[in-house]
């Protein structure tokens, strides 16, 4: 069997990564066998090498390797493109035509994004890997054919089942065997190594010296994140190789070439959780609105109590759930004091007329507030203040919804679409509750 370290010699893999050496001794122990294996891993990070070093150590190394790639054929000739058709099978079939899986017979073909398959193609596949047989389009004979089959995908497979893009009895069929290939970014201690690779590269291709890169350049391509991974890394040394005159990059040269360089940019929020988020934080305003309504009714329960009642010990009593709610763990010595006044001209809303009250209201105005030169009119509007206090205030829901709908159809000229989004609902929400306050 051969090693590992000869493999990468033979193939042009640089690397010495722990997970990239699993996956090369894991695709060096399947190659023997004709079991399909699906090969894993984000876009660029070199799946594609992987199926050459199984199909070369397999005993069908003598036969075809054909490489498909499933994302860049149509979806409506990728069936007759895989299984072939005959003659007259459809506008253009002039001929009749093998497929790739004919014509692989006998050898390995590389189903390379595998996961853009279309579903029905997907059925056919299905077949294939179950017993060899596979139908030309526009045909009603049963062929055999004899091919190991290697597929390789970025996509995340279980999310693309859940979302019925993906048959899960193929995936299973497909990942007898599977090679899972490490992003660049989990590879620190390889990016230098191959990025002097594709320098060394580049400088012989385009005949010009050798670029370096200083020890803080180092560091800064190893703290990018390469979402391109490979393939992104090898178009940096190429820029760099061809633009740059000074062959030693600096941290500054090398930041104008790395897209994106910010770590901390805002997190990506699709539109359902924004629309969560708002409801949430809508629902929660709401909450704290109303919390803050009922403790001022509170409040104003209480001051009406002592404005009536000329004990403020009496009060304390009565209303002993009311004060701790208001005033919280504090001590009751912390309720005011009523001052005493002459009994002759006692203000008391339940016994005097209301005459006597506003004339003993006034008084005891008057009578606290001796230095206070203001005009007697703003006492008048205490007392009728005082009044009101005993109406509790309600707050309706449905008014303050009418209100903000009414607002927000104004505020954007009465297009439905613009005030649906600002209120956080969908437009057709907002068109039946503006049926239903008939707007």
């Amino acid at each position: 069997m051969e090693s590992v370290q000869a493999t990468k010699q033979r193939f042009g893999i640089i690397g010495n990564d722990p997970a990239l050496n699993r996956a090369i001794e894991k695709a060096i122990q399947v190659s023997p066998t004709d079991i399909s294996v699906l090969i894993t891993g984000e876009s660029g990070v070199g799946k594609e090498s992987f199926p050459k070093i199984i199909h070369s150590l397999s005993h069908r190394k003598h036969g075809k390797f054909i490489a498909v790639n499933c994302g860049a054929i149509p979806e409506g000739t990728i069936d007759s493109e895989l299984f072939g058709h005959e003659k007259g099978a459809f506008t253009g079939a002039t001929s009749t035509r093998s497929g790739y899986f004919e014509e692989a017979d006998g050898g390995t073909i590389f189903l390379d994004e595998v996961g853009e398959l279309p579903l029905t193609t997907q059925v056919r596949l299905l077949r294939v890997l179950e017993n060899g047989e596979f139908i030309k389009v526009g045909s009603s004979k049963v062929q055999k054919t004899n091919v190991r089959i290697v597929a390789a995908t970025n996509v995340q497979m279980f999310e693309a089942i859940k979302k019925n893009k993906f048959r899960e009895d193929l995936y299973y069929r497909l990942s007898t065997v599977e090679i899972s290939l490490p992003p660049l970014r989990e590879r620190k201690g390889d990016i230098h190594l191959l990025f002097r690779k594709f320098a060394s590269d580049f400088a012989t291709k385009y005949k010009m010296p050798t670029i370096r890169l200083s020890d803080e350049s180092i560091f800064l391509l190893e703290k990018y994140h390469w979402k391109g991974n490979i393939r992104q890394l090898r178009n940096v040394a190429e820029q760099i190789s061809v633009l740059e005159e000074n062959r030693t990059i600096t941290p500054t040269t090398l930041h104008t070439y790395l897209p994106n360089m910010g770590s901390n940019l805002p997190a990506v929020i699709n539109d359902g959780e924004k629309e969560s988020d708002f409801k949430n934080e809508r629902e929660i305003l709401y909450k704290v609105l109303f919390d803050m309504k009922s403790d001022l009714s509170d409040l104003k329960k209480l001051t009406l109590e002592l404005m009536k009642n000329g004990n403020a010990t009496d009060v304390q009593k009565d209303n002993e759930h009311l004060i701790n709610k208001i005033y919280g763990n504090a001590p009751h010595e912390a309720v005011v004091t009523k001052p005493e006044f002459p009994k002759s001209n006692q203000f008391n809303p339940s016994n005097n007329s209301e005459a006597d009250n506003k004339e003993a209201y006034l008084q005891i105005e008057a009578t606290a507030y001796a230095d206070d030169t203001s005009d007697l009119s703003q006492k008048e509007d205490k007392y009728h203040f005082a009044e009101e206090i005993e109406e509790e205030e309600t707050l309706s829901l449905h008014d303050k919804e009418l209100e903000l709908i009414k607002k927000s159809l104004e505020r954007h000229k009465n297009k439905r679409k613009a005030a649906a989004e600002e209120l956080g609902i969908s437009e057709r929400t907002l068109y039946r509750k503006i049926k239903q306050f008939d707007l």
